[in-house]
């Protein structure tokens, strides 16, 4: 794969000096789903999927970009002094977005690269393509001009891009993944402290397998925005009898005492998902860490209950998709990932089980929605950096 990117590269960009190839992993959360921007914990993981640049410096100020995933879209040519986002250039506005934060941060990106993107991630499943190609550019960009940056500072360059430059308000936790993963492990990320700890994700006899819907998250932008508001409501009538920053700071006591203060029915559900969603991540790692892995995967099957049932985020794919899961033997937890309508679920599977689980799962699937499913088994790997020959 990577001598023939390194191939591809010289193809398109003509000989010169020989490129660098670097790498930036895909992730899945395996639970702790909207407490991210609610001042709570996650458990995510890098993947061994991702997004491929192979990249080298020009001579000039020019940037060539060019993604193998959008071809139709050749290669984007731009200046380093105009760094303005311009709709037409799509994808590359993710790059673009970096490098312009980067450089917001005196950091001296002091001439002209090409890169050439490849991503074996699949497009819109919420496994955080975009994440993964701001970090890879990120690892890029640091590896050819000797910036010195921290990973920690090229995980927060990279959350800003999307943010301010892209103009999406995601939390830190994907790019935090991207960034730091760690091979076979998880990290609970306290995500208002960025505080961190490594989980080793031992799983016996089962393998995590990621299943696609195959349906485009057309709802899930908007619906995020609106849960966002409905939790921050929740959080200010809180605010008034209790001392906390974040709805992360609750127990489910003091939830439970204090919940009658937030006025609207609504708000108080979605909040209700915020704090129990918060400490099920915290038990869940714990029990992984005591090797009781069928435990871990019960919680997972309650997470994806209370993303259903408390905060409306799975829509009817998702829960056909995880329903289905549920009925087969060998499969240990499922849930869906990532911000929902669409996108993927995350499932432990026994490895005796896997091929039948593909086939069975995939079939009900489509009898119930029409749609065909993807499967992806996939291994924890490391985060994002530089692939030496």
């Amino acid at each position: 794969m990577e001598q023939q990117l390194r191939d591809d590269f010289i193809e398109l960009f003509g000989q010169g000096n020989q490129p660098r190839a670097f790498f930036a992993p895909g992730r899945v959360n395996l639970i702790g789903e909207h407490t991210d921007y609610n001042g709570g914990h996650v458990f995510p993981c890098a993947l061994s999927v991702g997004t491929y640049a192979i990249a080298r410096k020009r001579e000039d100020n020019i940037i060539k970009l060019y993604s193998k995933n959008f071809p139709d879209q050749g290669i984007v040519e731009l200046n380093l002094n105009d760094l303005s986002y311009q709709e037409a250039h799509d994808w590359a506005n993710y790059p673009k977005g970096v490098l312009h934060v980067l450089k917001q941060n005196g950091l001296n990106v002091e001439g002209g690269f090409e890169v050439l993107y490849f991503g074996n991630i699949p497009n819109g499943a919420g496994l955080s393509s975009s994440a993964s190609i701001e970090l890879a550019t990120s690892v890029v960009l640091n590896g050819l001009f000797n910036l010195d940056v921290s990973m920690i500072d090229m995980v927060k360059f990279s959350q800003k891009a999307e943010n301010e430059y892209i103009g999406v308000s995601c939390g830190i936790m994907d790019q935090f993944a991207i960034g730091l993963g760690k091979q076979d492990h998880a990290i609970l990320l306290d995500c208002e402290t960025l505080k961190y700890e490594y989980s080793p994700v031992k799983l016996e006899n089962a393998t995590l397998v990621i299943a696609n819907t195959n349906k485009r998250r057309g709802l899930a932008d908007s619906k995020y925005n609106e849960r966002r508001s409905e939790c921050e409501r929740a959080l200010a009538e809180l605010k008034t009898v209790l001392k906390i920053t974040s709805l992360g700071d609750l127990t489910i006591e003091q939830f439970e005492e204090n919940k009658n203060v937030i006025s609207s029915d609504v708000d108080r559900v979605r909040a209700e998902h915020a704090v129990y969603e918060n400490v099920r991540t915290k038990l869940a790692v714990h029990k992984l860490n005591q090797g009781d892995i069928s435990g871990f995967g019960e919680l997972m099957n309650e997470s994806h209950k209370s993303l259903r049932d408390l905060y409306e985020v799975t829509g009817s794919e998702l829960d056909a998709l995880v329903q289905s899961a549920w009925e087969e033997e060998g499969v240990i937890g499922a849930r869906m990932t990532g911000a929902g309508f669409g996108g993927c679920t995350v499932n432990i599977v026994e490895n005796s089980a896997i091929t039948r689980f593909i086939e069975s799962v995939g079939q009900k699937y489509q009898e119930k929605t029409g749609l065909k499913a993807d499967f992806y088994i996939v291994e924890i790997g490391n985060g994002a950096g530089e692939l030496k020959l």
